[in-house]
């Protein structure tokens, strides 16, 4: 179709310079001819439209919905359709992080990125309010400008609906279990898990525009600045508490199998004073934090 309108136009200004008398006066039917068909040709490139790997193309005639080219190659149809050229390909929304409750009531900082793409050009282009998808109309709607302008609108579009998502999400778990084990999922520790259901929520969401979430996860979890500090201090304390824990059990099992070694062996025979002396002396030596200073007795055991 363009090498014809090429044709025409060609064609049109051989005809009125060759339909020019000897005088030089152009004949006015011809000339007539040639004006009204190089404007049905100049009107007929509106028609040409040419498409990408992973792009589409919006077509309605007089604000009726006609169908979606997605084939890639150079096309040309009825110069009075609309056309609206859609980007298919997968962008990547990385979300600052916002403040939010978890369900313990704790202020928690939170983040996400996301891989998204469209999927239903139906619905992207006419279920979403026209002023959110910067609608236009005319021929000028498929510019490059014009396609970045519709993509941008869909990424403000995705990025608050998965702002609502995070804050849905974040605030069915805790932060962390602290210590209670009735708390079986935790975003600290939950991972593919939560990003599952966040993904899920994504989906519920964005499907109403036409819009695939690909990937979906979790890239920052903090506690808020204000309870930072006050948090930290509490794991230190929990994790002293465990490593206590761990040093006491097995100074324990030490002393003991150390007394039932003695007692087997015949060693030394230990009346219960003896045997609760050696215990305190080990366990001070086994659990302190600082290694024990050797004391040598130069008297006899009783003294």
């Amino acid at each position: 179709m363009l090498t014809v309108n090429l044709l025409v136009i060609a064609g049109c200004i051989a005809m009125a310079v060759l339909t020019t008398d000897t005088d030089g006066n152009p004949d006015g039917v011809c000339i007539s001819l040639a004006v009204i068909l190089t404007i049905a040709a100049l009107f007929n490139f509106k028609g040409i439209m040419q498409l990408e790997p992973n792009e589409a193309m919006v077509i309605m005639f007089f604000g009726k919905y006609k169908g979606t080219f997605t084939d890639t190659g150079y096309y040309w149809v009825n110069p009075f359709l609309t056309k609206k050229r859609l980007s298919m390909r997968a962008r990547n929304l990385d979300s600052e992080p916002i403040k939010v409750n978890d369900k313990a009531g704790n202020p928690i900082m939170i983040g996400l990125m996301l891989v998204w793409k469209l999927k239903d050009t139906y619905k992207a282009m006419f279920e979403i309010d026209a002023q959110t998808v910067a609608q236009t109309g005319g021929n000028t709607s498929i510019g490059a400008a014009a396609v970045a302008g519709v993509m941008k609108a869909f990424e403000n579009f995705v990025k608050i609906q998965s702002d609502a998502a995070l804050r849905q999400v974040a605030g069915l778990y805790a932060y962390d279990d602290n210590g209670n084990e009735t708390e079986a999922l935790t975003l600290r520790e939950g991972g593919d898990e939560i990003n599952q259901q966040l993904e899920d929520k994504l989906n519920e969401r964005l499907s109403m525009a036409g819009i695939e979430i690909v990937e979906a996860r979790i890239n920052y979890l903090a506690y808020a600045p204000e309870i930072a500090a006050v948090m930290l201090r509490r794991q230190q304390a929990e994790a002293i508490i465990s490593a206590r824990e761990k040093i006491v059990e097995g100074a324990v099992s030490m002393v003991k199998m150390a007394l039932d070694k003695l007692s087997d062996e015949q060693v030394v025979e230990l009346d219960d004073d003896k045997k609760a002396a050696m215990v305190s002396n080990l366990m001070v030596v086994l659990c302190a934090d600082e290694p024990a200073q050797p004391v040598m007795n130069t008297g006899t055991l009783n003294h």
